[in-house]
Formats: C-alpha cells, structure tokens, sequence
C-alpha cells in the first residue's frame, strides 16, 4: 500500500522527500515544547499565548513530518498531513487550520482576533500534537 505523503511529493507539490536530521528534529521538540509551556501562562496577552501556542503547534507538526522523512513546501501544509504523520484526527487538525487562518490575517491584515476559547482549544490542540508525538 502506498504512502499518501508520497502523492504530495514531486515537482510543484507540496512535498519533498530529505532523510530526516536528528539535530533539525531535537531542536524543532526543544522549540516547540518550550512554546507550548510558555503559551499556557496566563499572565501573557491573549495574543502572546496565542502566537506561543500556534509556533508550538507548527514546531511539533513540522517535527512529525520531517521525522517520517519529508519536508513542507509550505506551513500549512504540516497540519493538514497530521492524520498521516501522528493519526490525529479531525479534533485537532480543523483547530489548526482555524488557527492557521486566523494566524494569517493577524499577520497579514492586522487582523489577529482572539479569545479565551480559541487559546485554550489552540492549547489543547498543540498539547494532543505532543503528546502524538511522544508516543
């Protein structure tokens, strides 16, 4: 049975295949597990918490991705292949995308609107990306 990560690789896709690097990997978890820490301290901004958490998230994504031996051609892309990299499910990954997008428009349009809910579900999102991770 064929990978599906090995459809999104080629030329114009959104995939390549390179071998993993251990160092690459340990620092995208050192990274990504220390965001993920930080962006649950409620004494930051709604807004600082938030980019902690959807850093942590895109570390910890990248990091599953590489480690099965890809790299992204774009962010997006590492939270849309997260069925396949980690078995994660719907419950996570369209959390992300609405981070994602949200993430966007704040970076792009000055645009970042956050609340409470969306923080603390980014939080979980990002702490069940870890935990994928670590099993």
């Amino acid at each position: 049975m064929s990978n599906p990560l090995d459809n999104l690789c080629g030329p114009g896709k959104q995939l390549q295949i390179e071998a993993p690097d251990a160092n690459e990997l340990a620092g995208l978890l050192r990274s990504g597990t220390a965001r993920l820490k930080d962006a649950r301290n409620a004494t930051l901004a709604l807004e600082s918490q938030f980019d902690l958490a959807y850093n942590a998230a895109h570390s910890l994504s990248l990091a599953a991705l590489r480690r099965m031996g890809y790299r992204a051609g774009n962010r997006y892309i590492v939270f849309q292949v997260l069925p396949h990299t980690l078995g994660l499910g719907p419950e996570v990954w369209r959390v992300l995308d609405k981070c994602h997008n949200t993430r966007n428009l704040g970076e792009y349009e000055g645009l970042l609107d956050v609340d409470e809910r969306l923080v603390k579900d980014l939080i979980a999102a990002t702490q069940a990306v870890a935990a994928a991770l670590g099993k």
